[in-house]
């Protein structure tokens, strides 16, 4: 008989768990020290250009759209742990060997040319890992502890928005960015290492894949979620969300940090934090506010119906950006308190992670509990391209919209938009029946 009964309900105790968490904690790691040093660095090397960042972006972004449908494809024909620690192999290499040609020719012109290159074949990689890694979950764990893995994944990201991105400004600021890269992609390989020693039971498609039998899949992954309306409103709401918000972190934020706190006379901590380190402090705040959520989650039972709460939360952070965009406006771009917008953006911030927590855990548990296993990776490379298929276009129009009319603009079209669709999310009876 056994007298623990830890082994029968916590996930760490499944070995392929461990395994995949353990891989995806040194190779998330790697890419959050990555995003971090490349968002800076192209900005540093370009003289601030927020266009050239905003394209860089947008073309990341699309390359990662593009083959995500191949990776939903090949999730569910092919050995999932397989196509994941192949994809970590090629990454690292990848990265390891971009850097080595950054050290052979070390202009500025020609660094940018090797990152975008380089970003458009890690997102390549990433659109073929992503599918397969997010449908391992159900095939190796009981359906009653799949939002107990979930909050736990979400921990660790959150650790990751913690610990990792105070590493990543550290490093960013101590270490010559080839050292930093090369990190990176030993990390990669590190994760892949792991991976390989995944083991559960695949039963191969029949037939063999050609480019006609590629295409009739991606339509009966789309053939299957025609029929599930809800999904589908929830698939439109984060479209739209995704695209108002998205530019807010990955435009705004270093821009932010390059030009308004890099050249203020003083801030709030200047002492102790660079401008990079804030960017940190407010990544860290994220972290916080999501990692008490996902705690919060991990101890609860997955509720039948969780769209009224995903509203509610939307709603939540609506209120939250026009706080902030208004303090920025009069406090930064009409003003000179510095300091009560990193206070407000902070706290701000901490209240967001613990949204984005209460959020993403119970959609993605109820994905995987509504959704076919042997379609789960077709169905999570179309919520992907659905839910993030506006980004590279909002990457682009953010970085002309901050080169042309500034930050204010920026943060006030991303409020009003996000304001909008949360209200018409909260209002949709479609939407609360998921």
């Amino acid at each position: 008989m056994n007298s623990n009964p830890a082994k029968k309900t916590n996930v760490f105790f499944n070995r392929n768990f461990r395994l995949i968490f353990l891989g995806a904690l040194v190779s998330e790691l790697g890419a959050l020290l990555y995003s971090f040093a490349v968002g800076f660095y192209i900005l540093q090397i370009s003289n601030n250009n927020a266009f050239l960042q905003g394209l860089y972006l947008a073309l990341n972004g699309i390359a990662l759209l593009v083959f995500t449908p191949v990776g939903g494809v090949l999730g569910d024909r092919f050995n999932k742990a397989k196509i994941m620690y192949l994809c970590d192999f090629l990454k690292g290499g990848v990265i390891i060997l971009a850097t080595v040609l950054m050290l052979l020719f070390p202009d500025a012109d020609t660094h940018i040319v090797i990152l975008f290159v380089l970003g458009i074949l890690g997102n390549i990689v990433s659109g073929i890992f992503t599918p397969a890694a997010g449908a391992m979950l159900p095939h190796i764990l009981e359906e009653q502890k799949l939002q107990q893995a979930n909050a736990y994944f979400s921990i660790k990201n959150s650790l990751e928005g913690i610990v990792g991105v105070i590493l990543a400004g550290i490093l960013y600021a101590a270490l010559p960015i080839h050292t930093l890269f090369f990190m990176v992609g030993a990390a990669y390989l590190a994760s892949g290492i792991s991976e390989t020693l995944i083991r559960y039971e695949h039963t191969p498609s029949a037939g063999q894949l050609t480019l006609r039998v590629a295409f009739r899949d991606m339509r009966d992954g789309l053939d299957y979620l025609k029929g599930r309306k809800a999904v589908l409103a929830l698939l439109g709401t984060m479209l739209f969300i995704n695209f108002f918000f998205a530019p807010v972190g990955s435009n705004f934020i270093p821009y932010f940090v390059r030009t308004d706190l890099a050249g203020a006379g003083s801030y709030l901590l200047d002492r102790v934090l660079t401008p990079e380190l804030w960017s940190s402090v407010i990544s860290v705040c994220i972290g916080i506010g999501s990692l008490v959520g996902a705690a919060i989650l991990s101890t609860r039972k997955p509720a039948d119906k969780c769209g009224h709460t995903i509203a509610v939360c939307l709603c939540v952070i609506a209120a939250l950006m026009i706080s902030v965009t208004l303090i920025y406006w009069l406090s930064v771009d009409r003003g000179s308190t510095m300091n009560l917008f990193l206070f407000a953006f902070s706290t701000g911030s901490l209240i967001i992670g613990l949204m984005i927590a209460w959020i993403n855990i119970p959609v993605t548990t109820v994905m995987m509990r509504i959704v076919d296993r042997d379609k789960l990776s077709k169905v999570n490379s179309i919520m992907s391209i659905g839910s993030q298929g506006m980004i590279p276009i909002a990457s682009v129009l953010a970085g002309a919209i901050l080169q042309g009319l500034g930050s204010t603009a920026l943060l006030f079209l991303c409020t009003i938009g996000f304001t909008v669709t949360a209200l018409l999310t909260l209002k949709s009876r479609t939407v609360r029946e998921i």
